[in-house]
């Protein structure tokens, strides 16, 4: 005859137990009315039955229903709670006492703030000048073309009675060593009537000397020496006559010719332009 041999499993079944914020476990779902039996002696209480006051399920018309008594228990203590733990709010906020912070004069106070002020400010100013100049550094003209700002002519290689052209920035320059007779002539016409009065002293600093822009001041031409109705400078473009002085007599030329700047240094006898 086959034998069997019984197979145990091990199954986990959820807790059915529950404890409430008291520290008393509560189990609503268990089943108590169930009875232990008591070894011969009949069906009696089980051991493990809570009592009574713990609550317990019954079945009802409506249901299942649980019922939790919840007993203080000796260990347990009462404590009140307050609606809020806020400190108490007051009708005006307390100003803090600054007394020590204070300088005790007003007058050394003032005197240190002027100091303050003057300080900030002279740094600033120095501050800005700094800034300023060197953003101007950096325009100005480099070296090379100072160099070329400039331009000197030796006087004694020109002779009397002559005309030397030299460029400077670009330009041509009209340098006439003047004759006695050129000088006499230029100061002794009626420059008042000129198209651009201008008399022959303003024009020079020196009368055997005149200096000016070789460009016709009519559309920029450069004019031609000892040429036209009066003896000085002619411009073949359109007609333009200038006398010995470089003032415009005839033709469409507005204005006389221009003097640039220009210095005489005797000691070395150079003119320098520029």
């Amino acid at each position: 005859m086959a034998s069997f041999s019984a197979v145990r499993k091990a199954v986990n079944i959820s807790p059915t137990v529950r404890v409430l914020p008291t520290g008393i476990p509560s189990a609503p779902h268990l089943n108590l009315a169930a009875r232990a039996p008591a070894h011969g002696h009949g069906v009696a209480p089980r051991s493990d039955a809570p009592k009574s006051f713990t609550g317990g399920v019954k079945t009802t018309s409506l249901g299942l229903v649980s019922r939790t008594y919840v007993s203080p228990s000796a260990t347990s203590f009462y404590q009140p709670r307050l609606l809020h733990t806020s400190a108490i709010a007051k009708d005006a906020p307390e100003v803090p006492d600054f007394s020590t912070y204070r300088p005790k004069s007003d007058e050394a106070n003032r005197a240190m703030s002027y100091f303050m002020v003057g300080s900030l400010g002279v740094l600033s100013a120095s501050v800005a000048k700094s800034a300023i100049t060197g953003f101007l550094e950096t325009m100005a003209a480099s070296a090379d073309v100072l160099a070329l700002a400039k331009a000197e002519v030796d006087l004694a290689s020109i002779p009397e009675g002559k005309n030397v052209i030299i460029k400077w920035r670009g330009k041509p320059v009209f340098i006439r060593h003047r004759t006695t007779d050129e000088i006499q002539e230029a100061r002794s016409t009626n420059w008042k009537t000129f198209r651009d009065p201008e008399s022959d002293e303003s024009r020079t600093k020196k009368p055997e000397w005149l200096v000016m822009l070789g460009v016709c001041t009519h559309l920029g031409c450069v004019p031609i020496g000892e040429a036209g109705d009066f003896g000085g400078w002619f411009c073949p473009c359109h007609g333009s006559h200038y006398d010995i002085s470089g003032r415009a007599r005839k033709g469409p030329a507005p204005l006389n010719l221009e003097i640039p700047p220009y210095e005489f240094n005797d000691a070395d006898g150079k003119l320098t332009i520029g």
